[in-house]
């Protein structure tokens, strides 16, 4: 059936996920980070303790929002718009969370629809309230219902030089990394299928990109300390192609930074960035 826009207010079952510390670890390399970064890619290292990247959110959350009632789409016309974030605590590198999630807003972009959906996530041990995720997800040839377009609210950036600038290579086989925290999407890994929507070759996961980003804003703006990143909320504006160098540029002031990510021909791959800390 085509997408159904009364689906928006639903809420999913809870839903339960749990991770390890090799989880964590295997997010850790396909977000690029590497022998300088021993607290994220080691579990023994001397003197070391194991800890998680803020991004890791968007591999355990999520959970529990009903896609099943928005309808049907092309998933090779399909593409992720804007992923939020929200830490209440510091992920640990073992746990378990029960997640429940609902459709906020299924927006009629008239070429395509975007659909809208928030999860909030429970420790199963602590009983305490651990994150929250969003995400749109931009679905090529499924618009033109006459549905609303959605918020047109934008960040409004600083006309001043980046108060922080981070550039980081990602590898070739940066998707074949990537892809094994759970995104299987072959839009990342099969050159046909990439064809056939519209790409030249498989294109890096969205979730990568923001993970990159995410690594250079914990660096700059918390001195590599995950118990100081509150949340980051982006929207994804170009797909990166793996082997593309990323440039993060930050305006940080009082405890928030706008942000946006270039590659390496200064085109926007991440846009309307905003991070809060402490």
């Amino acid at each position: 059936m085509p997408i159904n826009p009364d689906a928006v207010g639903a809420t999913g079952d809870p839903v339960s996920r749990s991770w390890n510390s090799k989880d964590a670890l295997l997010y850790a390399v396909g977000i690029g980070a590497g022998t300088n970064e021993l607290q994220f890619t080691t579990e023994n290292t001397a003197n070391v303790q194991q800890r998680v990247f803020p991004t890791f959110a968007v591999i355990i959350g999520g959970g529990g929002s009903p896609m099943h009632k928005v309808g049907s789409f092309n998933p090779a016309l399909m593409v992720h718009g804007e992923q939020g974030i929200e830490l209440f605590d510091e992920i640990p590198p073992n746990g378990e969370i029960e997640s429940t999630g609902k459709i906020v807003g299924i927006w009629d972009k008239g070429s395509a629809a975007v659909l809208e959906s928030e999860s909030e996530s429970f420790d199963k041990a602590t009983g305490k309230r651990l994150l929250k995720t969003r995400s749109m997800l931009f679905c090529r040839g499924e618009g033109g219902w006459g549905g609303e377009r959605g918020p047109a609210a934008k960040v409004q950036y600083p006309d001043a030089e980046p108060s922080h600038q981070v550039t980081y290579a990602t590898r070739q086989d940066q998707a074949l990394t990537y892809r094994l925290s759970g995104d299987r999407n072959p839009l990342h890994s099969d050159p046909s299928f990439a064809a056939r929507g519209g790409f030249a070759k498989p294109i890096l996961h969205g979730l990568c990109t923001y993970g990159f980003t995410g690594r250079a804003l914990l660096h700059s703006l918390c001195d590599g300390d995950p118990a100081r990143f509150r949340s980051m909320n982006a929207r994804f504006s170009k797909p990166v192609i793996p082997g593309d160098t990323l440039t993060v540029s930050m305006w940080a002031e009082d405890g928030k930074a706008l942000f946006r990510t270039t590659n390496q021909d200064g085109d926007v791959v991440i846009d309307q960035g905003v991070c809060t800390y402490g």
